[in-house]
C-alpha cells in the first residue's frame, strides 16, 4: 500500500499532470483498488471532476471516502475505511490511498493502519515512520494528530460497542 498526493490529471499552479498518463503509471504499477478521501468539491476545484469516474473505468475498485482537508474522518468512517483497506490487503491487492497532498487525509488513514495492525505501534512511532517516507509534512493538524493519539482507545471502545451490538441482535 502507498499513500500518494496523486490526483490525477490536476493543475496546481505551475504542475500540470495529464490524467490519462497518470491512471496508466498507477496501472502499470499493478494497482487495483484506490482509496480517494477527496471531496467532490476538491476534485471539481482542482480540474478532475471526472476521477473517480475514470479510476472505475479504468478497472480499479474505488472507495470514495471523503472528509475535509485538514480534518480526520468520524471514527465510525475511519473504522470503514480501515475495514475496507484490510480487505484488499489481505487480498494481496496493490493499494494506493490518496487525498491532494498525500500528507493529512492520507497520512492519518496509514498511520491508524499502522496502530491497527500492531499492537506495540505508538501514535509517536506511527508519525515518525510517515515522516520518514512522506516528509515532515505528515500529520498536518492538532486535529489529526490528536485523533491518531486517541485512535487506539476510541476504536477498542467501538469495536467493544459493536460486539454488543451484534450479542444482542443474536439473542433476541
Amino acid at each position: 500500500m502507498c499513500t500518494t498526493s496523486l490526483t490525477s490529471g490536476c493543475r496546481y499552479k505551475e504542475i500540470r499532470r495529464n490524467l490519462e498518463r497518470d491512471v496508466e503509471e498507477l496501472q502499470n504499477q499493478g494497482v487495483q483498488d484506490v482509496f480517494v478521501f477527496c471531496t467532490r468539491g476538491e476534485l471539481h476545484k482542482y480540474r478532475v471532476p471526472s476521477l473517480l469516474e475514470v479510476y472505475r473505468q479504468r478497472g480499479f475498485t474505488v472507495h470514495h471516502t471523503p472528509f475535509p482537508d485538514g480534518d480526520a474522518p468520524e471514527l465510525e468512517q475511519c473504522c470503514q475505511i480501515l475495514e475496507e483497506l484490510q480487505v484488499s490487503l489481505e487480498d494481496n491487492k496493490r493499494t494506493v490511498i490518496h487525498c491532494y497532498g498525500g500528507l493529512g487525509r492520507s497520512g492519518l488513514i496509514a498511520a491508524c493502519l499502522l496502530l491497527q495492525l500492531s499492537l506495540t505501534m505508538t501514535a509517536n512511532k506511527a508519525i515518525e515512520i510517515l515522516r520518514e517516507h512522506r516528509g515532515g509534512g505528515a500529520i498536518q493538524t492538532v486535529k489529526q494528530y490528536n485523533f491518531l493519539h486517541e485512535f487506539r482507545e476510541r476504536y477498542a471502545a467501538y469495536q467493544e460497542s459493536r460486539e454488543v451490538c451484534t450479542e444482542r441482535s443474536v439473542s433476541r
